[in-house]
């Protein structure tokens, strides 16, 4: 009888104790998100490149721990063997490289394409000069006195021959 009350003993405080663990993680989890918020619409406001990269790259990094909580806690790798967590991380890591690596080679083609070819243009570069010119009901108002007047003259003209 004793042996099984001390399991039941054993198998709540474990309980608790996930548990405890559990809300500590989605608290910090809230906190980093709050944090990464905060920092976004700071950044709205920031007219410096330098200090939005900045701010752009400790949210890179808060996410980046977020991942790291949620894999670890919620999806339980945290407890596993090293050799299965190197399994998930490794092709995870390689992924990224993969997608940096493509990005990478992607700009500096534009920008060798943009460089050597004296005849091609990027569509972004392109400078189109705005015409001022009448708009809206004023310009539409203007074309149907232009035509009225026009066959108004016409229509006489017309009727001697």
């Amino acid at each position: 009888m004793s042996h099984s009350h001390k399991a039941d003993a054993n198998h709540e405080a474990n309980n608790a104790a996930v548990m405890a663990e559990i809300k500590k993680v989605t608290i910090l989890l809230s906190v980093l998100t709050i944090v990464e918020l905060i920092l976004g619409f700071w950044m709205i406001g920031i007219s410096s490149a330098a200090l939005r990269l900045a701010i752009k790259g400790v949210i890179i990094i808060l996410m980046m721990s977020k991942a790291f909580y949620i894999v670890a806690y919620f999806m339980h790798l945290k407890h596993e063997v090293k050799n299965m967590i190197m399994t998930i991380i490794v092709p995870l890591l390689l992924f990224a490289w993969f997608i940096a690596a493509f990005l990478w080679d992607g700009s500096s083609f534009r920008n060798l394409r943009n460089t050597y070819n004296p005849y091609f243009k990027e569509q972004s570069t392109i400078k189109v000069e705005k015409k001022e010119s009448e708009h809206g009901a004023a310009k539409h108002e203007a074309v149907k006195h232009e035509a009225g007047a026009t066959d108004a003259k016409e229509t006489p003209a017309t009727e001697k021959h």
